[in-house]
């Protein structure tokens, strides 16, 4: 049976899904492809970036007129401005890559050449030059989580997209679409090596559009709801729809969440569409704001009356010189109980879920549902103490 998907790109036999290509101008996407520009597709995370990617490759596979790869090159998050390091997972992931979907070999046998002979500032730009030249066929590459990539590292690669960019398309990719939650022109690229800050527009000054992935509309919210009616023949009831488009406005992530809370979980753990709404509203207000450049983690124990929410941030190296990542518990409950106990027992599981993330700060937020509550009742902060832990407590 398929199910409204919450987590990692769509599987059509497995999922609900709304046609990924019709949420673009695809006839745009081919038109910029055939005159060989570079471009830009960036979307807040969760909202379908991926899946349109990968239906995209395999659109132009189909084709027979491009040879199309993608590839996810968050891997080389972790070596941060190790260029080298950096460089080598990029192009191992690429050379595999390759070898599985398109059956190429050439970045395989060429990869460990080029990093040791050109270096890793141009170890990148000397493989795709040799790989887009084995082919007769244009090379259409796709790069996805390029915002994944830190400072000196994230230069190298755009910079040597950009240096390869006159011998397209016989000696180059013929098009490149760089994907992220930001604009490449938003980028402010941290450089270590020469201690300054360069605009990700400067680094990249060969993007010629930007497409932003939206939300969905109502009609799509819709089409998504009717897949589970025609599959199961539950029927979602108009109130029941009118609730998911207004608690969601299309937020991809939070439709399918929602649905999926309201069909799947047994009976005594499905809870209410009001009862959800606070929860998953608060994080598409927090997803908004970590898009700028951090990320959510997200335990789900909806059915309990609570989330666990790990917000992940960029450390600032004035303030926290030894620690690369920011991290942020952000505890949700229902008011189920009396006030006092629902704290007490929010404090308990705030403080395990920082253990277990070590996380530097904790936040416990109170949704209080009372419809005969004034607002001046239910809107409180105050902090706690749990051992030696300081917890910030809201109610809202």
């Amino acid at each position: 049976m398929r199910f409204f998907n919450t987590a990692g790109p769509i599987k059509p036999d497995m999922h609900y899904y709304v046609p990924p290509l019709e949420r673009l101008d695809f006839d745009a996407v081919m038109l910029m492809i055939e005159q060989q520009r570079y471009f830009v597709m960036h979307a807040p995370r969760q909202t379908g970036k991926t899946s349109t990617l990968l239906t995209l490759m395999g659109e132009l596979n189909s084709i027979g007129r491009y040879r199309c790869l993608y590839i996810n090159v968050e891997i080389g998050q972790s070596a941060r401005e190790d260029v080298g390091a950096a460089m080598q997972a990029i192009l191992s992931q690429l050379a595999s890559s390759a070898e599985r979907i398109l059956g190429e070999r050439v970045v395989k046998e060429v990869w460990r050449t080029a990093l040791e002979d050109a270096g890793p500032h141009g170890a990148l730009q000397e493989v795709l030059t040799r790989w887009a030249a084995a082919d007769e066929k244009p090379l259409v590459l796709m790069i996805d989580e390029i915002d994944a990539l830190i400072g000196d590292t994230l230069l190298a690669v755009l910079r040597q997209l950009r240096a390869g960019y006159p011998d397209r398309p016989y000696q180059y990719p013929q098009t490149v679409i760089l994907c992220g939650v930001r604009d490449v022109r938003d980028y402010r690229i941290q450089s270590t090596s020469e201690n300054a800050i360069i605009a990700g527009g400067s680094a990249f000054n060969i993007r010629t559009e930007s497409l932003r992935l939206g939300d969905f509309t109502r009609d799509e919210v819709q089409l998504l709801l009717a897949q589970h009616t025609e599959t199961t023949g539950q029927i979602f009831a108009e109130n029941a729809q009118n609730a998911i488009w207004e608690l969601t406005q299309g937020q991809p992530w939070l439709v399918n969440a929602l649905a999926y809370e309201a069909c799947f979980k047994n009976k005594a753990e499905r809870f209410q569409y009001k009862e959800a709404g606070p929860q998953l509203l608060l994080q598409a207000f927090l997803q908004r704001i970590v898009n700028s450049g951090g990320r959510i983690e997200r335990e789900y124990g909806l059915g309990r009356m609570r989330t666990d929410l790990l917000i992940l941030w960029p450390a600032p190296s004035d303030t926290r010189p030894n620690q690369a990542v920011q991290k942020a518990v952000i505890e949700c409950k229902l008011l189920h109980k009396s006030l006092e106990q629902t704290v007490h027992e929010g404090l308990e599981q705030t403080h395990a879920y920082m253990g277990r993330c070590a996380a530097t700060e904790g936040h416990l937020v109170i949704f209080d549902r009372s419809a005969n509550k004034a607002w001046d009742d239910k809107i409180f902060r105050r902090e706690e103490d749990i051992g030696d832990t300081k917890i910030t407590v809201w109610g809202m």
